[in-house]
C-alpha cells in the first residue's frame, strides 16, 4: 500500500481507531478543562494541528499523539501497545519455532 494512499483511504479498522483515539484525546482534554490553544502552546503545536488529531487525521504524527497523551498524564497507556508479553498470536507464533531438543554438542579440536 503506498503511502499517499493509507493517508487518504486508510483501512476502515484503521480509520475508525483513529478517530476513537481523537475523540478519546478531546474527551480528555475537555474533562481537564484545557482549551486547545493551551494544550498547543503546551506540546508546541498548532490549535488546527490539535485539532487534527481529535477528528482522528490519519497524516496526524504519532509524536501529536504521543506528546497528547504526555499532557494529558496518559503516556504510561502507551507502552501497552504491542507488548510482546501480550502478543498472544506472536507468543504462540515464536513457541512453535522454539527448539524441542538440545542439539548434540560438538567435540572441539585442541590441535593448536
Amino acid at each position: 500500500m503506498r503511502r499517499g494512499h493509507l493517508l487518504s483511504t486508510p483501512p476502515y479498522e484503521v480509520e475508525t481507531a483513529l478517530k476513537r483515539l481523537g475523540a478519546n484525546l478531546r474527551t480528555a482534554r475537555l474533562r481537564r478543562n484545557i482549551t486547545l490553544a493551551d494544550v498547543a502552546a503546551r506540546i508546541g503545536a498548532s490549535r488546527e494541528v490539535i485539532g487534527e488529531a481529535e477528528h482522528g487525521k490519519p497524516s496526524t504524527s504519532i509524536a501529536i499523539y504521543t506528546a497528547l497523551l504526555w499532557s494529558y498524564g496518559l503516556v504510561e497507556r502507551l507502552e501497552s501497545l504491542a507488548d510482546p508479553a501480550t502478543d498472544e498470536e506472536g507468543l504462540r507464533l515464536a513457541s512453535l519455532r522454539e527448539r524441542r531438543h538440545a542439539s548434540t554438542p560438538q567435540s572441539f579440536d585442541d590441535d593448536f
